[in-house]
């Protein structure tokens, strides 16, 4: 039987999952299925490309390389594939777009025009979440692309970081002294607001403090950035945010910085998107987005937000 584009499709999920029975999970199969997809890449190219004989998965040398050679070559597929169907970037198509806050409150209405301008047939479709909900829903392809501060992870996403923005300690002016540089444990013991717990945001606020401990009976949680904004300015408390999404506040006086000793860590902006169906489109679009992104970083002040070197 000749090789098929399944069997080289098969041995890529094969070879991410290292593991028969999760591909066959993955491919909606059986293990014997997935047997015999590999026995007919072995008997084609006359080699094995795959070790047996232990528990422990791993490819041969000429594993490897057909391993490369095959990603290359579905690939190349798969463009050809959204050529062929799409038309060309000019063809009426819908994007379904994911972004969290911090992107949507900063640079994404000026994406979003940008691309009316470049494609005019192309239909954007946008939905608000934070990092964690929408890399899953990219897996599920409820998403064509997505801005978060986490890259979804798998062979069919491809992901860059567009941007980093500035993280500072924020406050009403009432809340704090502006001429004192607070430390850690002074910090600690003011009320935090922050994203819930077990968020990729909260991740980032966490490890700031010596104890996360201490958080919990000082912490006020929102999944929303306009909500937490909202509740800075009212008075309950500080929080970590990017300043770009608050320059406005700084800027009226609503919100000030915390002077700090431990300076906070800069946040990415990381885009993912799926590359099985709609690759050109979706490469397009996501160019726009970097486009995007950079003109807003050049607008900015030069320490809040900045695009990453090229590489």
């Amino acid at each position: 039987m000749p090789m098929r584009i399944i069997d080289m499709a098969t041995f890529v999920a094969l070879a991410r999952n290292r593991h028969f029975g999760r591909t066959a999970q993955e491919l909606n199969t059986t293990q014997p299925a997935i047997s015999s997809r590999l026995a007919i890449l072995e008997r084609e190219y006359a080699c094995r490309l795959v070790e047996r004989g232990d528990r422990e998965f791993r490819l041969t040398p000429a594993g490897e390389e057909a391993l490369m050679v095959f990603q290359e070559v579905l690939e190349r597929l798969n463009t050809l594939k959204s050529d062929l169907k799409e038309g060309g970037s000019d063809a009426a198509y819908t994007v379904r777009i994911g972004a969290i806050d911090s992107v949507v409150a900063t640079w994404m209405p000026d994406f979003i025009e940008a691309l009316s301008h470049a494609m005019p047939n192309l239909r954007v479709e946008l939905t608000i979440e934070g990092t964690r909900d929408l890399v899953a829903g990219l897996s599920r392809g409820e998403f064509d692309l997505i801005f978060g501060i986490e890259p979804a992870i798998g062979d069919t996403f491809r992901s860059f970081i567009v941007c980093y923005y500035e993280m500072v300690w924020a406050a009403a002016p009432a809340v704090i002294d502006e001429k004192t540089t607070y430390s850690v444990d002074e910090l600690s013991n003011m009320p935090i607001i922050t994203f819930p717990k077990g968020t990729p945001p909260y991740a980032y606020v966490a490890p700031y403090f010596q104890d996360e401990r201490v958080l919990a009976s000082k912490l006020t949680s929102s999944n929303s950035l306009f909500a937490m904004i909202n509740l800075l300015i009212g008075g309950f408390g500080v929080a970590a945010i990017p300043s770009v999404a608050i320059a406005r506040e700084l800027e009226n006086r609503l919100l000030c910085r915390v002077s700090v000793a431990k300076p906070f860590p800069p946040m990415p902006i990381v885009a993912s998107y799926q590359t099985a169906v709609g690759q050109n489109i979706l490469r397009a679009v996501a160019e726009e987005a970097r486009k995007s992104a950079a003109s807003f970083c050049d607008s900015a002040a030069s320490e809040s937000a900045w695009v990453p070197p090229a590489p």
